[in-house]
């Protein structure tokens, strides 16, 4: 279906860049968009485009009109062009929840990778209960799941 995507966006970047578009072969085009696109927001923005393109063909002369039509194919361009843009990355990864232990070393900023020895928690403990405290500015729920934190690690090692 890309092959069909990369078409579609060659049809509508002609259309586009003609001095007089095709308001009709637009609409055509639109039509066949939002019938048989496999991509729901290139069916929405099809649909969406397609009663302006018809009015467009049928009064070619009304300035108005025509800009609103050319408007609408924008849109199509743009989502065109997003859907077939090549994604380089890990974008599309699945963020992954991190357990409660590892939740807590995070709170406590000590790694996640390697078993901690009592004296590594104790001292992440003090250097952030020193900022989250009630008296040094902090709030009490906050140093309350410091705490927690500390004990669930101390109870893990």
């Amino acid at each position: 279906m890309d092959s069909k995507l990369r078409q579609w966006q060659l049809d509508i970047e002609r259309i586009w860049q003609a001095p007089a578009s095709d308001w009709r072969e637009a609409a055509r085009l639109a039509d066949v968009m939002a019938r048989t696109s496999p991509e729901v927001l290139l069916r929405h923005a099809a649909a969406q485009a397609l009663p302006i393109l018809r009015h467009a063909a049928a009064e070619s002369g009304d300035p108005e009109i025509t800009e609103a039509a050319r408007r609408r194919l924008g849109i199509i361009r743009e989502v065109l062009h997003t859907l077939t843009t090549p994604r380089f990355g890990r974008r599309d990864i699945p963020v992954k929840t991190l357990t409660p232990g590892e939740r807590y070393r995070q709170l406590l900023g000590l790694p996640l990778d390697r078993r901690l020895t009592a004296t590594e928690i104790h001292r992440a403990y003090k250097r952030v209960a020193k900022t989250a405290h009630p008296d040094a500015g902090g709030s009490a729920h906050e140093f309350q799941a410091l705490s927690a934190a500390r004990e669930a690690l101390m109870k893990e090692r």
